[in-house]
C-alpha cells in the first residue's frame, strides 16, 4: 500500500518506519530542509514544502495513495492537507493536540476519516487509523506488552478525572476509552471517566494487578497474577 506522511518529527518518523518495515510504500512531506534530508536518507521518498500548496500534494501523488496522514504539530497545516486529500479521494488521518476543546474536535472529526491524538496514542495510532483498522486489535506491541480492559467501578478514585491526566504504572497507558456498551474510541482531550466506563490500556503484563488495583481503589499487590 502506499502512504503520505505530513510532518517527519517523532510521530511522523515512527509511523513511516513502522510502515516502511512492513513492505509500504511510504511518501514524506514536511517544510523543513533537515528533516526532508534525514526522511531521504532513511530511504523514504521525501518533499520539501508547506502542506497547504496543493500543488506540493500533488507533485508527492497524494492522488495515488491509499491514505495520508497530516501529522505536523500545526492543525491548520493538517486540516488543509487533508481536505486535499479528501478531494482526491484519499482516506485522511488528521492530527489534533490535547489543548483543542470537544467541540472543535466534533467539528474537525466530520470532515476527515480518522483523527488521532499522538500524545496519548503515538505511532501506533497513526498506523492503525491509515491502515483503517479496529482500535481493539492493535498488534504493533513489544513481546513485553500486553492489551487489558478494566472496567471502572462506581467508587473508583479516577471517576470525574480526565483520561488523558490519569497516570498509570510502568509506562502503561490508555489507548482507548468507552462508555457502558458503547465501542471503544480514541479518548478525546477533555473526555472524563465515569462509572462504568471501560479503558483498553497497552501495559506490562506484570504491572496488570496494580493497574487494576488503582483503579479499584485498593492498595497494589505486588503478588498478583497479571491475568487476574
Amino acid at each position: 500500500m502506499r502512504f503520505l506522511i505530513v510532518g517527519y518529527g517523532r510521530v511522523g518518523i515512527r509511523t513511516a518506519q513502522t510502515l516502511g518495515s512492513e513492505g509500504h510504500e511510504v511518501t514524506i512531506i514536511d517544510n523543513d530542509p533537515d528533516k526532508v534530508a534525514r526522511a531521504s536518507e532513511a530511504g523514504f521518498e521525501a518533499h520539501e514544502g508547506d502542506a497547504r500548496d496543493e500543488r506540493l500534494l500533488e507533485a508527492a501523488g497524494v492522488g495515488n495513495m491509499d491514505a495520508m496522514a497530516a501529522l505536523t504539530g500545526d492543525l491548520n497545516v493538517n486540516f488543509a492537507a487533508c481536505m486535499v486529500g479528501k478531494a482526491k479521494s484519499v482516506r485522511t488521518v488528521l492530527r489534533i493536540d490535547e489543548d483543542y476543546r470537544q467541540e472543535i474536535y466534533e467539528k474537525y472529526a466530520e470532515d476527515v476519516d480518522e483523527i488521532i491524538y499522538p500524545e496519548r496514542l503515538g505511532a501506533v495510532g497513526a498506523k492503525t487509523a491509515l491502515l483503517g483498522g479496529d482500535l481493539n486489535v492493535l498488534a504493533d506491541l513489544t513481546e513485553s506488552l500486553t492489551l487489558a480492559t478494566v472496567d471502572v467501578p462506581a467508587d473508583s478514585p479516577l471517576v470525574g478525572r480526565r483520561v488523558v491526566d490519569v497516570s498509570f504504572p510502568v509506562d502503561s497507558r490508555v489507548y482507548a476509552h468507552s462508555r457502558e456498551n458503547e465501542p471503544m474510541t480514541i479518548p478525546l482531550p477533555k473526555a472524563t471517566i465515569q462509572a462504568g466506563d471501560r479503558l483498553a490500556l497497552i501495559a506490562d503484563g506484570t504491572a496488570l494487578g496494580d493497574i487494576r488495583a488503582m483503579v479499584k481503589g485498593e492498595e497494589p499487590d505486588s503478588d498478583a497474577e497479571a491475568s487476574a
